[in-house]
């Protein structure tokens, strides 16, 4: 299975060609890079054209990017109408929150990646046919714009009735726009559980997002420092290796704070030592 890092462990910094060159001297062969405008500034030409300099000179590939949740610089603290959700229902709010998507996905012409993750919803949101009916529209429009891109959407299960793992497949159902997935893990354990969501999601699994948490919060800890049971998460996973990459999508830790990007890199690295050590234990 191939090892991926997102940089939403890094997402309070921003993206640079040096912090790429430490992941790329860490040897993760691809990584996710984070859609927040503090970290990548997708409406900024210049680091995009920086980074996308880097990359055509570099053997470390992007195997997605994560759409972006906010419009500020600062995770939504600037305002409560800085949230981006493709299941508004008011046209008007909606169209502005569908041009920030489209301008991550432009991010592909000058430097290719194969997915585009983006949420159905926010945290918490009820299930309701406005709601669908808006990511519909949404998602129909951006579908045609990624795929002139090379880019295919898929969809990460995320805390909220529209987007467990059940509510990912009866969106697939009613919409009939049949989507491919992104596991989290940690989202999983905050609802239906790790083994039940692989289970339901399994043949439409593309990618993952790889992290732990207490079973309350959604806190991407590092894997094995909340509750997940990682031996029967990694049954699942390695059962399909070749379906999608072991990518760890980490928060930013605070103890960490003044680490330093290396030793940050090494600790990632022994996670996956760990866990790989767990299938092999298995086998």
């Amino acid at each position: 299975m191939i090892r991926a890092l997102s940089t939403h462990l890094f997402a309070n910094q921003k993206l640079t060609t040096a912090l790429l060159d430490q992941m790329q001297a860490a040897e993760f062969p691809a990584i996710e890079i984070f859609c927040a405008r503090q970290h990548l500034d997708y409406r900024n030409r210049k680091q995009i054209a920086e980074l996308a300099l880097w990359f055509r000179n570099s053997q470390m590939r992007v195997h997605s990017m994560h759409a972006p949740l906010f419009t500020d610089e600062y995770w939504g603290k600037s305002g409560y109408d800085t949230a981006i959700s493709i299941t508004e229902p008011l046209k008007a709010k909606r169209i502005p929150m569908i041009d920030e998507i489209k301008r991550t996905l432009e991010i592909a012409e000058t430097i290719p990646y194969h997915y585009l993750i983006q949420h159905l919803g926010v945290a918490g949101e009820s299930f309701g046919m406005r709601a669908v009916d808006a990511a519909f529209t949404s998602l129909e429009e951006l579908m045609i714009f990624a795929r002139h891109r090379g880019v295919e959407i898929l969809l990460e299960n995320i805390p909220n009735e529209l987007s467990s793992a059940e509510g990912l497949l009866r969106f697939n159902g009613l919409t009939h726009l049949d989507f491919n997935f992104c596991l989290d893990l940690g989202h999983a354990h905050l609802n239906e559980g790790v083994t039940n969501a692989y289970n339901f999601l399994q043949p439409r699994i593309r990618s993952t997002h790889v992290n732990d948490n207490d079973g309350e919060e959604d806190l991407h800890w590092f894997p094995f420092t909340g509750t997940i049971d990682w031996a029967a998460a990694m049954t699942c996973l390695r059962s399909q290796p070749e379906q999608y990459p072991l990518l760890l999508e980490l928060m930013h830790i605070p103890e960490l704070e003044n680490a330093g990007v290396p030793f940050k890199l090494d600790e990632v690295r022994k996670v996956f030592d760990k866990l790989e050590e767990l299938r092999e234990e298995d086998e």
